[in-house]
């Protein structure tokens, strides 16, 4: 079995409801984390819905800022983007990061908000799964060979050589999120890694086997988890409460049906999390409901990080 590993998402969007805009912190927290342990940091992406700092920008500053902490986005949205465009942007990045870099990517969940952002950029939203996989495809071949020609339902270019190549020959690794049997299917026939949230750790070991049995490739089964930490549950409930509806400006109820999150002390945290590493998790991505995310980042690594590091290992 994989070494377990923890990443920490770094709170674009929180600084951004606080109209804080300061790029700064978030390097800063990022610097924090890779000096506290964790293995990888995270950005989201959502210019229009819940707009934040650019992750892909972000993660440019972050890698010249770190050495060796796993660079991610959680998650990208392809389809808003145009493939050659992007696969330069993502082979630069993994330049500027040795190679650290994870891409996590997404189709956008389906809502009117969403639906909004697609519109506003001239996307149909319908078409947002089959553009995504089609710029895989596309991707991956800018990034292998000299010379790229490719037609397809969404693009069609000629001759096209990106300069510079990724660090690594095949690209860096693209992880898919989702749920469902045509997202189960799309993550093993198209992934290097699954990340998805469901709140359930029995539908995360269903959905987890479904995949295995068919996946193209060896596959790194991630998790994205949301906690507020708090020694007396309600209050950490209700803090949790607080944080998800001014994030998503929806009720808890409803965004907790379909994401994974916690509410509670440290120690009930980590077996929490270490349910979900015994299905199978390998790469766990922590996004903390937090009003201070510096003292947030502290309590997590110094309380519930050591409990996972040693509860968490076969």
């Amino acid at each position: 079995m994989a070494p377990l590993k923890i990443g920490y998402l770094l709170p674009t969007r929180d600084q951004a409801v606080r109209g804080d805009h300061d790029p700064d912190q978030l390097i800063d927290q990022a610097r924090r984390a890779e000096a506290l342990g964790f293995d990888s940091v995270w950005a989201g992406d959502s210019p229009v819905t819940r707009p934040r700092a650019d992750p892909l920008l972000l993660l440019a500053a972050v890698a010249i800022a770190t050495r060796r902490i796993t660079l991610g986005t959680a998650v990208l949205l392809p389809a808003l983007r145009h493939p050659i465009l992007l696969a330069h942007q993502l082979a630069t990045l993994d330049r500027l990061a040795d190679g650290r870099l994870i891409v996590g990517m997404g189709g956008g969940f389906p809502n009117a908000n969403t639906e909004a952002q697609f519109a506003a950029v001239g996307v149909v939203f319908p078409r947002r799964i089959s553009r995504l996989e089609e710029s895989i495809e596309a991707m991956r071949r800018l990034w292998t060979a000299e010379e790229v020609s490719f037609t397809g339902r969404h693009f069609d270019f000629h001759d096209v050589r990106l300069a510079p190549a990724p660090t690594r020959p095949a690209g860096p690794p693209i992880w898919l999120a989702g749920g469902g049997e045509p997202a189960l299917r799309r993550v093993a026939r198209l992934a290097d890694g699954w990340l998805p949230y469901p709140p359930a750790v029995q539908d995360y070991a269903r959905d987890l086997a479904v995949i295995q049995q068919s996946a193209a490739r060896t596959l790194t089964p991630a998790l994205y988890a949301t906690l507020c930490l708090d020694e007396d549950p309600e209050r950490a409930r209700r803090r949790l409460r607080s944080s998800i509806e001014r994030y998503y400006n929806a009720p808890l109820e409803a965004v907790e049906t379909i994401q994974a999150m916690f509410a509670g002390t440290a120690h009930q945290a980590a077996g929490w999390l270490n349910a979900y590493t015994g299905a199978g998790a390998r790469h766990v991505v922590i996004r903390l409901a937090a009003d201070d995310h510096h003292a947030g980042l502290e309590e997590f690594a110094g309380r519930v990080l050591p409990l996972i590091r040693t509860e968490g290992h076969p």
